[in-house]
Parts: structure tokens; C-alpha cells; sequence
């Protein structure tokens, strides 16, 4: 089979396309070959050495990515939830090897769903690490409910975008932001209301919400303490939260939260029925080859993307 090696870290000239072994299956995994995959900001950044580089260089090279959506091929002697011909998707061994670029995958069946009937294998991979983000921190932590003012960030983006979906699912009173040319699809989605942040300034319109979802870091968090409300949450997307917002966040009696997505059983069975019903739809905003993979980990790597970006295998 083809899978993209990566030898060392760095650029994408890293990414190696080579041909390897299909791997074999433990007692617990299913072989899936592969129709989709779908490619994050975190793939990017471990491409460059950052991110979960530090979890991986152990176990160079590495075979990276995470999110696929495929048909069963073979089942382990223990596996009892698939069986030859499923198709499935999951985001595979996260915060681990999942071996996911590549024409087939062994995973754990504890990490994989089945695909319902009403969505693709591009729509199915694009709604697993992003999706998974947003169900693990508004469900487990946040504890969304009806009537919760939720604010999303970055709205029209790859995980923004099942943020509002899953909000609205919740019964929540949803504002996103994005830019005014992204206005549509955000209110789409079932926003309540849209701010274009190129025409005004967030913090000038909201000020009470209970839950901002923050995919941004740094700069904006200052901007989320202004928004969120006294005793809310904030949910950030990325790690770099300094001692100082920390320091400002507790005198607003605010919690700060973020933690790494984790692969997960019920949650990923919980994002299926989501698909399942309508109550999310995963919006595609570039579709590549299997042989463009560099071009795929560019166009995420632009911060420009509407929804997710796939790739065919």
C-alpha cells in the first residue's frame, strides 16, 4: 500500500510518499481501507515539529494523521461491533500513532463509529477530531444547556463551524463570528446572530455570554474576558494561555479551560448520531488527492479554509 512518511520534521517536502506493508490487525482492530481523510491544524503543526511532535519523535518515522473514513476489510478474532464491508470512520489513537495517511488503517474498534446512511465518506472524515473537540468540551465540561448565550470564534472554521451546529443542537443562543464574506454560511448553520469582526469590534456588541468558544489564543483571550461573563467559561482551542490572562480570568471568577481531544467510544458514536439525524453536517471546503497531500497540509496551513479540508485516498 502507499502511506506518506515523515522521516523528520519540517516542511512538506517532508511528507514521503512510499510504499509499505498493509499493516495487520490485533485481536481489537478492524483494517479499513481508506476513502477519506481528513487533515487539521494539528497534523500541520506536528508535520513542523510542534504540537505533538514531542508525544511522537519516539517513533520515527512516523505515519501521521488521525481522522479517516473507509470500509471494513478484515476484523480482529475480538472485535464484535463491525464486520467486512462497514463503513466507518473515527479519529484513530489520539494523542497517539494513529497511522492515518495511508491507503489502509488498523484501528481500535473502540474508535470508530459506523457511517450513517445519509453522509459520505468526505463528510464522515471531516466530522471526527474537529467534531469530537467540540462535543468533548461543550458536553463534558462546559455542560451546555438550553438557553446558554454561547459565542464561537473563528465561526466558519473547521472546528467553529460543528461548534455552532452542536450549540443549536443543545437548545444554546448561538453568536458566531467570522468575517462579513462568511456571514451566510455562518448564519446557515443556525447562528442567532453573526459578527463580522472586519466591521466591528466583538467586544463593543457582547458582553454576557456564558461559553466563548476561542480558537484564536494570545490576543483574543483578553478579548474573551471582556465577552464572557462574570463566573462563565472559556473554551481555547489552543494551549498558549499566559499566566496573565490566567491572573485576569480569576478575577472575573472565569474558568479557562482546554485539554486535547481524546479518541473516545460513546463520543464517537454520539457524533454518528449527530450525522445521522441532520443535527450536524460537515461543510467541505477543499478536496484533494491522495498525491497531493503537501497541497492539502497548505491549504490548512493558510488559516483561510471554510469548513474542512479533505482527501481523497
Amino acid at each position: 500500500m502507499r502511506a506518506y512518511i515523515l522521516e523528520e520534521f519540517g516542511g512538506i517536502d517532508r511528507l514521503l510518499l512510499k510504499d509499505i506493508n498493509i499493516p495487520e490487525v490485533a485481536d481489537n482492530q478492524v483494517l479499513i481501507k481508506v476513502n477519506a481523510i481528513s487533515i487539521n491544524p494539528v497534523d500541520v503543526r506536528t508535520r513542523a515539529g510542534s504540537a505533538m511532535a514531542q508525544f511522537l519523535k519516539q517513533d520515527m518515522p512516523l505515519i501521521l494523521g488521525w481522522d479517516i473514513a473507509g470500509q471494513v476489510v478484515s476484523v480482529g478474532a475480538d472485535v464484535t461491533k463491525f464486520k467486512v464491508d462497514d463503513r466507518v470512520f473515527g479519529m484513530v489513537n489520539f494523542l497517539g500513532h494513529g497511522k492515518g495517511y495511508a491507503e489502509y488503517v488498523a484501528a481500535p474498534e473502540t474508535h470508530l463509529a459506523k457511517i450513517p446512511s445519509n453522509t459520505n465518506f468526505e463528510e464522515a472524515a471531516a466530522a471526527t477530531l474537529s467534531a469530537l473537540t467540540v462535543w468533548q468540551f461543550l458536553v463534558h465540561e462546559a455542560k451546555i444547556k438550553s438557553g446558554d448565550k454561547v459565542l464561537v470564534q473563528a465561526a466558519s472554521g473547521g472546528v467553529g463551524h460543528y461548534a455552532v451546529q452542536i450549540a443549536k443542537h443543545f437548545g444554546a443562543y448561538v453568536i458566531g463570528v467570522s468575517s462579513s464574506k462568511n456571514k451566510d454560511f455562518v448564519l446557515s448553520l443556525g447562528a442567532d446572530e453573526h459578527i463580522s469582526y472586519d466591521q466591528q469590534e466583538v467586544t463593543d456588541v457582547i458582553s454576557n455570554a456564558d461559553i466563548v468558544v476561542d480558537a484564536f489564543a494570545f490576543d483574543s483571550l483578553y478579548k474573551s474576558l471582556k465577552i464572557v461573563k462574570q463566573g462563565g467559561l472559556i473554551i481555547s482551542l489552543l494551549p498558549m494561555i499566559s499566566e496573565e490572562v490566567i491572573e485576569k480570568a480569576k478575577e472575573k471568577n472565569v474558568k479557562i479551560f482546554y485539554s486535547l481531544v481524546k479518541s473516545n467510544e460513546a463520543d464517537i458514536q454520539s457524533i454518528a448520531k449527530l450525522l445521522e439525524t441532520g443535527a450536524i453536517k460537515s461543510r467541505i471546503s477543499k478536496t484533494f488527492p491522495f498525491g497531493k497531500m503537501g497541497e492539502a497540509h497548505l491549504a490548512v496551513e493558510s488559516g483561510k479554509t471554510v469548513g474542512k479540508v479533505i482527501v481523497r485516498v
